[in-house]
């Protein structure tokens, strides 16, 4: 059996000839993710040597690259350099790459695969990064997506998020008559796998910010809601409990011992918290208004959630333990979904406005509102591990299904994600360890 590859394991360095210790960091921060004259970096990145695991390598890197926004990929010609020497820069000329990567992958006698790369600065002509990863053959487009984070969190300066995993809802079937189905997939689209067979139907997975833990709604055949707890790696899952009046699904706490849900009584909503070791409740809210969708802030000190309280949608913050809400939308239009930041700086949200739906970023005080994308639907956002990307599904006018898209915190960018079919819900879980 292939054990799963952990990225403490598979970002072991193996000391050689080949690669010697790499240059200390430069000061500061390479590229200004921020800045208002952003650009993005060019690096060219030259095809690994080797077999088919050294093409599946490099296409793996060039396209999370390419979907990266922060980094431009060039491809740069096949004989520029072995991966254990110093490219010869010159080959480089009229590229205007800044970086260059080189590598191989190859696999050994005992059938396991062997890969390594160099990041060398092409102003300096100095190695800046190396690491060799060693692996079972299998794992290799993980191996694709831990050297793409390693070079770039080296150039950007910020966490990378290739090695991630996406839950989502898989949608087939007629539209008054879908099968949803719950799915995983790597964050590029790749390695779809389905976690339930489409006896139940099932809404709004989440991941838990701390195990391999998804909570999930499965509605029985009799139209009863009931909320799941699920190992992603070993398929076990578990009734957290029966919820008639439940109207969102749970979200985990950011130590992943609690989660926040919302729970209809008559025509009242509000917000609880359960502590899954115990399976108590505590009341949050106690409001004559609909209150839902809550999310956690990542130091857990306060949660962010839609209400209505005001007369229509809008989005509120308050304690984790409860007490007085305070909003910070104050836009045209009706807001919800909110999801607060990894990094703790923005909260991501859905505003319809008219016929369009738009998923936006505002600060956490409710200033410097920024719309990313709109159209005919647009929801559900879901923060990447690293707080700069986000995903969501949308639906186009006309009967079609819905799609998971991908777009940058400043809206420089969007790409569609690669599904077998339909696809809604997204939710991105952390990096994998």
């Amino acid at each position: 059996m292939i054990r799963p590859i952990t990225r403490r394991a598979a970002a072991s360095l193996i000391a050689g000839a080949a690669f010697a210790p790499f240059a200390p960091a430069r000061a500061g921060r390479i590229i200004d993710v921020k800045g208002g004259g952003f650009q993005p970096v060019n690096i060219a990145v030259a095809p690994f040597v080797g077999d088919d695991a050294a093409r599946t390598v490099t296409s793996v890197t060039l396209n999370n690259f390419k979907r990266s926004v922060f980094l431009k990929p060039i491809e740069a010609p096949t004989s520029m350099a072995p991966p254990d020497t110093t490219p010869d820069l010159s080959a480089l000329k009229g590229l205007d790459a800044q970086f260059v990567l080189t590598g191989r992958s190859l696999r050994a006698a005992d059938g396991r695969l062997k890969t390594e790369f160099r990041l060398f600065d092409v102003t300096t002509g100095e190695q800046v990064a190396g690491q060799q990863y060693v692996t079972e053959s299998a794992n290799m487009r993980r191996v694709a997506h831990l050297l793409s984070d390693a070079v770039f969190s080296r150039i950007t300066g910020e966490k990378g998020f290739f090695d991630t995993r996406i839950v989502f809802v898989d949608e087939s079937g007629a539209k008054d008559k879908r099968r949803k189905r719950l799915a995983m997939m790597d964050q590029d689209g790749a390695n779809v796998r389905y976690l339930t067979r489409g006896d139940e139907l099932v809404v709004t997975p989440r991941f838990s910010p701390s195990s391999l833990d998804v909570t999930y709604m499965a509605f029985t055949a009799e139209g009863e809601p009931k909320v799941l707890l699920m190992n992603i790696e070993n398929g076990q899952h578990e009734v957290v409990g029966n919820f008639p009046g439940m109207t969102f699904s749970p979200r985990f706490s950011p130590d992943g011992q609690k989660v926040i849900m919302s729970l209809s009584e008559g025509s009242n909503t509000n917000l609880y918290a359960m502590d899954l070791r115990t399976r108590t409740t505590t009341r949050l809210t106690d409001t004559a208004a609909i209150d839902t969708a809550p999310s956690y802030s990542p130091d857990g000190s306060q949660i962010t959630f839609e209400s209505d309280r005001g007369g229509a949608q809008q989005i509120y913050v308050m304690s984790a333990h409860g007490g007085a809400a305070k909003r910070i939308s104050f836009g045209g239009g009706r807001y919800s979904t909110p999801v607060w930041s990894p990094k703790g700086d923005y909260i991501a949200f859905t505003k319809q406005n008219g016929g369009n739906f738009a998923i936006g970023v505002m600060k956490t005080d409710g200033s410097g509102e920024r719309i990313l994308t709109e159209g005919f639907h647009n929801e559900g956002p879901t923060w990447a591990p690293n707080g700069l990307f986000l995903m969501f599904f949308r639906e186009s006018g006309g009967g079609g299904g819905p799609k998971i898209y991908m777009v940058d915190v400043f809206g420089r960018s969007e790409s569609l994600v690669p599904t077998p079919g339909f696809a809604s819900d997204p939710a991105w879980g952390p990096l994998q360890d």
